[in-house]
């Protein structure tokens, strides 16, 4: 069975720059997503493509940035060295 990813809204990408100490234009240059629409995604004045969520969920992934699923999604920053986890945790939620 295939795993479904959750939603990214504003308040993960929100959340995980916090984490990472992240501009958005930190974002912008990691993920290959435009500055103004990284900011009006997280504004709410626009909804992101699908391609645009993919593209900055794997430039957080890739610094170790997990997004927790359940009960009470969230947002957390793997410790280094390990891997993506499964079970959803809620370290810090957003």
């Amino acid at each position: 069975m295939q795993e479904k990813k959750m939603s990214l809204l504003a308040r993960h990408v929100r959340g995980a720059r916090g984490l990472l100490g992240w501009s958005v234009e930190d974002l912008a240059e990691k993920s290959g997503v435009g500055v103004d629409a990284i900011r009006r995604w997280e504004a709410g004045t626009q909804k992101p493509r699908n391609a645009t969520r993919d593209k900055v969920r794997k430039a957080f992934e890739d610094h170790r940035i997990e997004f927790t699923n359940g009960d009470s999604p969230g947002v957390r920053l793997r410790p280094r060295g390990s891997t993506p986890s499964l079970e959803p945790e809620h370290d810090a939620e957003f």
